[in-house]
């Protein structure tokens, strides 16, 4: 037995090398020859390989363990590096043109279990009240404890009209939430806009898709539509991101022509990169340049853009360069600090893995990795200056460092009812119920009646 397993051994280090050595020369045919491979931890992990192999309780296929492998060893480099199976890479595909099939939430992990980053608009999860921040802990009756976030996703996901049950632990309740969603079709609007009064406009990104830039520019001639313009509110709250490109175009509806929105580095020559508000990097393929007719108002118009801290990546993006150029007052709490780049790369079979290649900096060279985009004015969720989610980037195991600066420690302010009431005497609350979704720009959005407030102090001032 001892001898069968050492010649199975033997013969999966020879197959695994030889498939690492046509990958290795693939990737790096044009790059200097120097990288040895680790031929010691190939035979250790041919001898795992070759153990689960012959000896677990259960057989288990060979492609099944490969794959967990691969997976295994994308997840364990930082929480955004994945490997994407048919599935999700369909799902991820489809997710960018603003239609896929779920629930309408962005997860990420954190001590083992799902949490919320930000729920979708008008998808069944924003509408039952689940809030950014929260702790998925179980799925129906399966504990999120262990699960992969792929595996999660897939849990998630399923046929339009079918339901699923998510137990949720939130931060002030006592009790778990649990909330009955019903699966649709998600068909996701990134841009939403109104006249909020005479003269003053509101736009929404609730994400970054593939027509996100065309389709606010079709929002602002929208705007215009009466007349000039005598404030404008960018709202990028619990925006997730998006297509890069998509940002770059956003960035430039407001900036001049070529003015940098964002830099990239990282360790291969084509991850260093510049972006500008030119057409070469914000339209894709040979479509008109949409943003063209803009009413030139728009470019000089008093702006006000909110974030918070589910405002991550390509909102972070567009935040950074209006702040940068100073071409509009950032208001808000800081923004999730997610500033690296990760790029699709296609495998066989319909699969591929999404692998962080560099980091994103701001026209002025800052980096938004793990610390984010700080307001010019810091403005809570609440008159009694409080705000429900505190997750950010630098709260995820693995995350990138920022390589400008050292980290700054995550500050987590304890809510009203903590300062009031000490552990010991607090009641268990009345309901586990989630509460009714929050109404983005009305008159019970603290942050928005604040941005209107200082745009109009701002046409004042103008006007003296």
């Amino acid at each position: 037995m001892q001898k069968k397993l050492q010649q199975t051994g033997l013969v999966m280090v020879g197959l695994f090398a030889g498939v690492l050595l046509s990958l290795n020369f693939s990737a790096n045919a044009n790059k200097p020859v120097g990288a040895t491979l680790p031929v010691e931890e190939l035979r250790q992990f041919a001898d795992v390989l070759n153990a689960v192999k012959m000896g677990y309780v259960e057989p288990v296929d060979d492609k099944q363990l490969i794959t967990h492998a691969i997976s295994g060893m994308l997840s364990g480099l930082d929480p955004h590096s994945a490997y994407l199976d048919q599935d999700a890479f369909k799902d991820l595909q489809a997710g960018t043109q603003g239609e896929f099939g779920g629930l309408g939430i962005e997860v990420g992990m954190e001590d083992g279990f799902v949490k919320v980053v930000s729920p979708i608009e008008d998808t069944p999860a924003f509408r039952a009240g689940v809030k950014a921040g929260d702790l998925i802990i179980k799925l129906d009756d399966t504990s999120t404890k262990g699960l992969s976030l792929g595996d999660a996703v897939k849990r998630m996901r399923g046929k339009p009209n079918t339901s699923i049950r998510l137990t949720i632990a939130r931060k002030g309740e006592i009790k778990p939430i649990e909330v009955n969603l019903t699966r649709e079709v998600i068909k996701v609007q990134s841009v939403k806009s109104k006249l909020v009064e005479p003269g003053y406009g509101y736009l929404r990104l609730t994400q970054f898709q593939e027509h996100s830039a065309e389709d606010l520019a079709k929002a602002i001639d929208k705007l215009y539509k009466d007349g000039e313009l005598k404030g404008l509110v960018l709202d990028l709250r619990n925006d997730p991101g998006g297509l890069l490109h998509g940002a770059v175009g956003v960035s430039a509806a407001f900036l001049p022509p070529q003015a940098l929105v964002v830099s990239t580095d990282g360790r291969t020559e084509d991850a260093k990169r510049r972006f500008v508000a030119s057409p070469e990097d914000y339209l894709r393929g040979s479509r008109d340049d949409f943003l063209l007719s803009l009413p030139a108002g728009v470019k000089t118009v008093p702006l006000v853009v909110l974030v918070n801290s589910g405002s991550a990546s390509a909102s972070e993006i567009v935040a950074g360069a209006l702040q940068d150029h100073k071409r509009g007052v950032i208001m808000g709490t800081q923004t999730f600090g997610k500033g690296s780049v990760q790029t699709i790369l296609p495998l066989t079979n319909n699969t591929a893995i999404k692998l962080t290649t560099a980091r994103y900096y701001t026209p002025s060279g800052r980096s938004i990795q793990a610390k984010g985009i700080v307001p010019d004015i810091v403005v809570e969720e609440t008159a009694n200056g409080t705000s429900g989610m505190r997750l950010r980037e630098a709260d995820l195991d693995r995350h990138l460092n920022n390589d400008k600066e050292s980290e700054m420690p995550v500050v987590v302010m304890p809510d009203s009812d903590d300062k009031a009431t000490p552990d010991s005497e607090k009641r268990e609350p009345e309901t586990s119920k989630p509460s009714a979704p929050f109404e983005f720009a009305t008159k019970t959005d603290y942050q928005f009646t604040q941005a209107l407030n200082l745009l109009k102090g701002l046409q004042i001032i103008q006007k003296n």
